[in-house]
């Protein structure tokens, strides 16, 4: 047998990925295409579309082009679905369906960066409703920036401007708030059982199927349109925004989105998703000429100025107190402690 020889090689450089293929970059891709959303189904309402009819061609389109690397994710474990339908059914009715469902609507009747901006008051809405049902004060970096976003709400309204803002639009937008802050108390509870991309197509199968019964049940107003759609210089097929809305703002937003999280950690990918706002706004005014006053855009920085500050005091230790209380007393789990892999269809 041949004495082992030792050759010496230089230690080769460690190659850093680029930015796009780093976790930051990633998450910066999926803000940029969930941004979308609300451009290209602007472009198919204005044609004639119902909100109804453009979630469930979206939902149903997106969920048969992730069923494929759903089912291999899975691996033959069934057990998961199995074990995961109550959250799979509630994800795919509340933080898929009723979510896109309101957030359409808000957007038929306002401006798409206003709308975005109404239902990213969630996490506000979470604390409020941790503050009534416990009777703790929230701490104080978390009670500034509910105070902030409320402020910013104000703002947004714009209640003295020329240009009124519609009432119905905003309820939508408020109402998409709600669903998204019960997504959130939905999913609380970390659950490293079924993978990302198994939870984002059922989600998306169970909202499109809910979409449909509602449809043939007469409940929810189904009307297509196949007229030319405009956005920008461009005029386009029907199927052009279509295919935008699935492909790019569904189905590679969630699956850029679920690689960012597990990038960054769900924690910080979370926070880097706020930056959809923007991304929605600057699509809406290249692709719609739509901006909101500057009034409005001051109460939009105010109102994500306050939600970081939420999120930022998520990060301190769980067992710090409240204003108000000794050191050590308990403080009730908040359901933003936990961000999750599977964001809602915004």
């Amino acid at each position: 047998m041949p004495a082992a020889t030792n050759h010496t090689h230089p230690q080769a450089p460690i190659r850093r990925p680029g930015f796009l293929a780093s976790g930051l970059g990633i998450a910066l891709f999926s803000s940029a295409v969930f941004g979308l959303s609300g451009s290209f189904a602007k472009a198919l309402l204005e044609t004639g579309w119902s909100p109804g009819a453009a979630v469930t061609a979206r939902l149903t389109g997106a969920a048969l082009i992730l069923a494929l690397p759903a089912v291999s994710a899975l691996k033959g474990r069934w057990h998961q679905l199995r074990d995961n339908w109550v959250t799979i059914v509630l994800f795919g009715l509340i933080g898929v369906a009723a979510c896109q469902l309101f957030y359409f609507n808000a957007v038929a009747r306002l401006s798409v960066g206003v709308a975005l901006l109404l239902e990213y008051l969630a996490p506000v809405i979470i604390v409020l409703w941790l503050w009534a049902a416990s009777r703790r004060r929230p701490r104080v970096l978390t009670a500034g920036g509910t105070l902030l976003s409320l402020a910013g709400l104000v703002l947004v309204l714009d209640l003295t401007g020329a240009v009124k803002v519609d009432l119905a639009g905003v309820l939508w937008g408020m109402a998409a708030a709600v669903c998204l802050a019960i997504y959130f108390f939905i999913t609380a509870k970390e659950n490293d059982t079924l993978p990302p991309i198994v939870l984002a197509s059922g989600g998306l199968l169970v909202g499109a199927a809910a979409m449909w019964l509602a449809g043939a049940a007469g409940v929810l107003p189904m009307a297509f349109s196949t007229a030319d759609t405009r956005l920008g210089p461009w005029t386009m097929p029907w199927w052009g925004p279509l295919a935008g809305l699935v492909v790019l703002a569904t189905v590679l937003a969630y699956t850029s989105g679920i690689m960012a999280a597990r990038a960054l950690g769900s924690k910080v990918a979370s926070f880097v998703s706020l930056t959809e706002v923007l991304f929605a706004v600057v699509w809406a005014w290249l692709l719609l000429g739509e901006l909101p006053g500057a009034i409005q855009l001051l109460g939009g920085v105010l109102i994500v100025g306050g939600v970081i500050l939420v999120r930022l005091d998520e990060l301190r230790a769980p067992g710090a107190a409240t204003v108000g209380e000794a050191p050590g007393a308990p403080v009730p789990a908040s359901p933003l402690e936990h961000a999750n892999d599977v964001e809602p269809v915004p």
